[in-house]
C-alpha cells in the first residue's frame, strides 16, 4: 500500500480540548502526527440570568423551536439544565422542535440532550438553516448562541415573523496547554495548521502573539479552514489560505487537506 498524502506530516489541531479528538483521529488514521494547541476555551457567561431564564421557558413548552448552531451551544445547554436540576428530556418541551446547524451538532444534541433534531439543512450555515425552518408568523425561538456569534440568523429569523428569543449562552476564550507551538514554527516542524471556526483563528493569532512576543510567522506552513467565513478571518490577519473545506465539517477539512498535499507530492 503506497504512503498516504498526510503520511509523517506534523498538523496543528487548533480545536479547543473538549472537541479536538474527532479531528485528531481522523488525521491519526491518515498517518499525520497532531500537534495540540487548543486556540480557544469554551467558558460559561458571567451572567446567566438570561439563559436561565429561557431555559425556564424552554422547559415549560413555550418555544416553538429551539435552534442550536454549534456543539459548544448544546454542551452550554446540558450544563445549565443541570445546574438548574432541569430534566434534558422533559416532556414539557417535547413538542419543541430542534433544528441544528449541522451533522455534528446534531450528535451532540442526541448524546448531551436526548433529542434527534427535526431539522438539519444541507449546506451547514446559519443562513440555510433559517430557510429551512419555514418560519409561521408568531413562531417563538430560542437561538442560544456564543457571546460572540454573528447577528445574521436572529435578524433572518425575525425577518421571517418569528419571536427569536438570542441569548448568550456561552464565551470563547484564548485557549491554554497543548504544544510548544512557537518552538515547532521556529525549527520548521509544522506542516498545516487546521481552523475550524473565525473565533479559532482569532484566539489563535492573540495567542501565539502572546507567546512568540510579536506577529506569528507560520514559516510556509499550509493554512486550512472548514468554510469561507473561516477563511476570511485568517486573511484578515494576513494568513494565506491554502485549503477550504468544500463541505463544512471535519471529514471535509481532512479531505481538503489530503487533496492540497497529493498535489504537492503529485
Amino acid at each position: 500500500m503506497g504512503a498516504q498524502p498526510l503520511d509523517g506530516l506534523r498538523i496543528v489541531n487548533t480545536r479547543a480540548a473538549r472537541q479536538a479528538l474527532c479531528l485528531t483521529r481522523l488525521l491519526e488514521m491518515e498517518g499525520a502526527e497532531v500537534l495540540h494547541y487548543p486556540a480557544v476555551e469554551v467558558v460559561p457567561c458571567a451572567e446567566s440570568g438570561p439563559l436561565d431564564a429561557a431555559l425556564r421557558t424552554l422547559a415549560d413548552g413555550q418555544f416553538d423551536w429551539l435552534v442550536v448552531t454549534s456543539a459548544n451551544a448544546v454542551s452550554a445547554l446540558a450544563e445549565r439544565m443541570r445546574a438548574l436540576g432541569m430534566c434534558r428530556n422533559d416532556a414539557a418541551w417535547s413538542d419543541t422542535k430542534v433544528a441544528a446547524v449541522g451533522p455534528a451538532t446534531a450528535a451532540a444534541l442526541r448524546e448531551e440532550l436526548d433529542r434527534v433534531a427535526d431539522l438539519v439543512p444541507d449546506e451547514y450555515v446559519a443562513e440555510s438553516l433559517a430557510e429551512g425552518l419555514r418560519i409561521v408568523r408568531g413562531d417563538r425561538v430560542f437561538l442560544p448562541q456564543s457571546s460572540i456569534a454573528r447577528p445574521a440568523l436572529a435578524k433572518a429569523l425575525q425577518a421571517a415573523g418569528a419571536e427569536v428569543t438570542q441569548v448568550a449562552a456561552y464565551h470563547t476564550a484564548v485557549g491554554r496547554g497543548g504544544e510548544e507551538l512557537t518552538a515547532h514554527l521556529r525549527r520548521g516542524e509544522v506542516d498545516a495548521v487546521l481552523f475550524t471556526s473565525a473565533s479559532t483563528v482569532d484566539n489563535f493569532v492573540d495567542r501565539l502573539q502572546g507567546e512568540a512576543g510579536g506577529s506569528p510567522s507560520l514559516r510556509g506552513a499550509a493554512v486550512a479552514c472548514i468554510g469561507p467565513l473561516t477563511a476570511e478571518a485568517a486573511r484578515r490577519h494576513a494568513l494565506p489560505v491554502q485549503v477550504v473545506a468544500k463541505t463544512r465539517t471535519v471529514e471535509g477539512l481532512v479531505d481538503g487537506l489530503k487533496a492540497y498535499f497529493a498535489c504537492r507530492t503529485g
